[in-house]
């Protein structure tokens, strides 16, 4: 037997319940399938420990989802970013420039959560709606398209019939090969160490990025931990450097973490388990396909730099959302997901490149280099016009 609805959504990530939220909630009939159920408690063995910051942009669809009534409380808001370069012979702060939200908004940038608070609020809302069925602990065991509609067979056995298919599923989505959609990838020999520590000196909602060599150390506010200022860090470097990290003791970690930071939050104190993740770039050559649209991380995979990955990841949802509701009749069809590919490639494009090129500066280990890096850095936060651009081309408003 064929069960029938508007959208099949391979996959339960942020992004994937996020897309179940909004389409759920602008009325369509949703199945939203994930192998792995999602943890929504931060101390439980295998939560995501990483932290997420909503631009702004992503507000506007976080409230046509209904999810951000529930996620306002826990809101970090990021007001302030903050660059440091610490490219010196020493590793401490030679110049430190702000970009402030101010300058272009009465809001901040946007609002940091941790990545587990997210799933646990997403699948609550996804329980209250009557127009998605979420089924965690069942995968996509395969997919068949044609021009009228799709044929997606569960890994349960179950067989669902719908008009489109959201690729939800990841760097090495499943859909997306189903799709015969290739990808272009780059390697930095880089990995990143996620952990969460508290500090003596206030964040005071400044979101922070220290440069010296091999990647950035960034550090994004959290709410405060048992009365201390806390925030979420994200530590890139040599692969090699990065899983030798993983080994030190905790106070051998903190004592480097706290030299990486330039103390400049004082001495860091580390209060999660350490994750590491592999850095690339990827994206894909097309994001549609018959019956199919790629979002987040099966369309673009980005280092972490500039909050650039979830945000895209929303805007694509939001662009899917409205080709949706404008063309009920026709979802899922050709001229529906050209549209999407046209909105939403160039944009990526523009993005991975920029990141990649961000990176890669970041990277620099000669001294030329990092001194380059500096003057660079001066020259564009010293002209006005230019750092507002900067900042609203990073807001996904320009």
């Amino acid at each position: 037997m064929t069960q029938n609805c508007d959208i099949v959504i391979s996959g339960g990530g942020i992004a994937g319940l996020t897309a179940a939220a909004a389409f759920g909630s602008a009325g369509f009939k949703v199945i939203c399938v994930d192998p792995a159920p999602p943890i929504t408690d931060g101390a439980a063995e295998g939560a995501d420990l990483r932290s997420t910051a909503m631009l702004q942009p992503a507000r506007a669809l976080l409230e046509r989802a209904g999810l951000w009534e529930a996620l306002a409380p826990h809101a970090a808001p990021l007001q302030i970013m903050r660059i440091i370069d610490a490219g010196g012979e020493e590793p401490e702060a030679r110049v430190i420039r702000e970009f402030d939200a101010a300058d272009i908004s009465e809001q901040p940038f946007g609002w940091n959560f941790p990545n587990w608070l997210l799933r646990r609020e997403m699948v609550a809302r996804l329980d209250s709606l009557d127009t998605v069925d979420f089924r965690p602990g069942v995968g996509t065991k395969s997919v068949f398209t044609r021009t009228t509609g799709a044929k997606v067979t569960l890994s349960d056995g179950t067989r669902v019939s719908a008009p489109l298919v959201i690729a939800a599923d990841g760097r090495n989505s499943p859909v997306r090969q189903a799709a015969g959609i290739a990808v272009k990838s780059r390697r930095y020999g880089q990995k990143a160490v996620v952990f969460a520590v508290t500090h003596p000196i206030p964040h005071e909602n400044v979101s922070t990025e220290v440069h010296r060599t091999g990647g950035p150390f960034t550090l994004v506010p959290l709410p405060d931990r048992d009365g201390l200022p806390c925030s979420a860090v994200v530590w890139m470097d040599d692969g090699a450097q990065a899983e030798a990290r993983m080994e030190l003791d905790v106070p051998a970690f903190e004592e480097a973490a706290s030299r990486r930071s330039c103390f400049h939050f004082g001495p860091l104190t580390l209060v999660s388990a350490r994750q590491i993740w592999p850095i690339i770039t990827q994206h894909a050559e097309r994001i549609a396909g018959e019956r199919v649209a790629l979002i987040a991380e099966a369309a673009h995979v980005l280092p972490p730099i500039g909050a650039q990955g979830l945000n895209m990841s929303l805007a694509d949802i939001a662009t899917l959302l409205d080709l949706a509701e404008a063309r009920r009749e026709g979802l899922g069809d050709a001229d529906m997901l050209e549209a999407y590919h046209r909105a939403r490639h160039g944009d990526i494009t523009l993005r991975v490149n920029g990141i990649d090129l961000l990176n890669r500066a970041s990277q620099a280990s000669a001294p030329v280099l990092r001194d380059a890096r500096a003057a660079g850095l001066n020259a564009l936060y010293s002209a006005a016009p230019v750092r507002r651009m900067l900042m609203q081309m990073g807001l996904g408003t320009r």
